[in-house]
């Protein structure tokens, strides 16, 4: 038998953890006890009570995610192993294409790649970087560290991915609360140290005023541009039977990228809602540039469905923030998912189009779904499923890890 390490976790006996079934996290209340706090930070191994390794992973007893798993095997987070990491996780774009193809399917050079590219480059324990966050907007990266072994090495990683990608700068966005649960200070930094001044970026054909350095989440929400496409597919498919012109209701509209990909696909008339002044102003903004025609307006969706119950829409969209953002908000997060789609339902034409999508990884397809079946009956209409939506595969999901998986949807049409 093996023997348990100090500097060592080890489950409690009989304990029903999860990582023994290959998820990569493990919990302050399944070992038999924490280590030191001069361990936080730093790499240990894990063993299950009987002593059996089970890999190596990054600690930190101010977490209630005493350990994350870093590898099966034995290994040192070093720069070398950052590198290989991040290598690895950029070469997996590459070859799904998330880098981008010349019209002749060969791969652009590389200095054409690194300028074109608008995708997620790490994703956190999928990319096997616990906590490490990187997306790519054309020549600038944005980096997210959320937990203490990463931000150690910080340093390290901003040089790692300046050798491997050449941007022109990079932007740390350290300041997510979640930082909060890991004892991490909030900060925003560029590599240069000058300021990241906002400008105009075409993403899939549109231009956006995007301020990477301030704005929500890493500045734009780069999960959601196949369902943007998606979703204008569908105007084009429903405009043959709307002569008049195809009615699209964007609702939680952002900065407006689902609302100004319907107005491109030739919708008649396009209204985005959103309860935060700043978003419309630069919806607003984005569509003047792209001489797109779509309004705009300050709204809370709940009133805005409860005050216009005449108003009907071929096409509505609901992508909300994530109502769920605990376990034990997920009661309260399923009423309002099932009101707000409920209301939709009701205000669609029949033959219509809802796009509803959820961000919150607590709700489980299955849950989402059956809120949805719930809705359609209580709105007496009948949901037909043309599209299941998730996230794309520059945001690749662990099969062992749930956590890892937070954006499904369904386009469905509405009889």
């Amino acid at each position: 038998m093996m023997l348990w390490m100090p500097d060592s976790l080890k489950l409690k006996p009989n304990v029903t953890a999860r990582v023994l079934h290959g998820h990569p996290w493990v919990f302050a209340n399944e070992v038999t006890e924490l280590l030191p706090a001069g361990f936080d930070g730093e790499v240990v191994e894990c063993r299950e009570s009987r002593g059996r390794f089970l890999g190596t992973g990054i600690y930190n007893s101010r977490s209630q995610i005493v350990w994350r798993r870093l590898s099966r095997d034995r290994v040192v987070l070093d720069e070398a192993w950052l590198r290989e990491a991040l290598r690895r996780a950029i070469g997996r774009r590459d070859s799904l294409g998330a880098a981008g193809r010349g019209s002749d399917g060969v791969s652009p050079p590389a200095a054409l790649v690194s300028a074109g590219r608008f995708a997620r480059l790490v994703w956190s324990e999928s990319d096997d970087l616990p906590g490490v966050v990187v997306d790519q907007f054309g020549d600038s990266l944005v980096v997210q560290t959320q937990t203490m072994a990463m931000e150690k090495r910080l340093g390290t990683l901003v040089a790692l991915l300046d050798e491997l990608v050449r941007p022109a700068e990079i932007i740390v966005r350290n300041d997510a609360s979640i930082r909060r649960l890991e004892g991490l200070p909030l900060e925003v930094k560029t590599r240069s140290g000058r300021p990241w001044e906002p400008r105009w970026m075409r993403i899939d054909d549109i231009e956006y005023w995007l301020d990477l350095q301030s704005g929500q989440k890493t500045g734009f929400y780069l999960d959601q541009r196949e369902q943007h496409a998606a979703v204008a597919a569908c105007v084009r498919q429903l405009a043959p039977a709307r002569p008049a012109g195809v009615r699209v209701l964007d609702a939680f509209c952002n900065q407006g990228p689902f609302a100004l990909h319907c107005a491109q696909a030739g919708a008649g008339a396009v209204l985005g809602l959103d309860s935060a002044d700043e978003a419309i102003e630069q919806a607003r903004r984005n569509a003047a540039r792209n001489h797109l025609r779509a309004e705009f307006a300050v709204a809370n969706v709940f009133d805005y469905f409860t005050e216009r119950r005449d108003e009907t829409w071929d096409l509505i969209i609901l992508d909300p923030p994530p109502f769920a953002k605990s376990k034990g908000a997920l009661e309260g997060a399923m009423r309002g998912y099932k009101e707000i789609n409920l209301r939709a339902m009701q205000r669609l034409s029949p033959g219509g189009v809802l796009a509803t999508y959820s961000c919150s990884y607590h709700v489980h397809d299955a849950d989402f779904r059956a809120m949805l079946a719930e809705a359609a009956s209580d709105a007496r209409r009948r949901a037909q499923v043309i599209e299941f939506c998730h996230q794309p595969s520059d945001h690749p999901v662990l099969v062992t890890m749930p956590e890892s998986e937070y954006l499904r949807g369904y386009i469905l049409r509405i009889e």
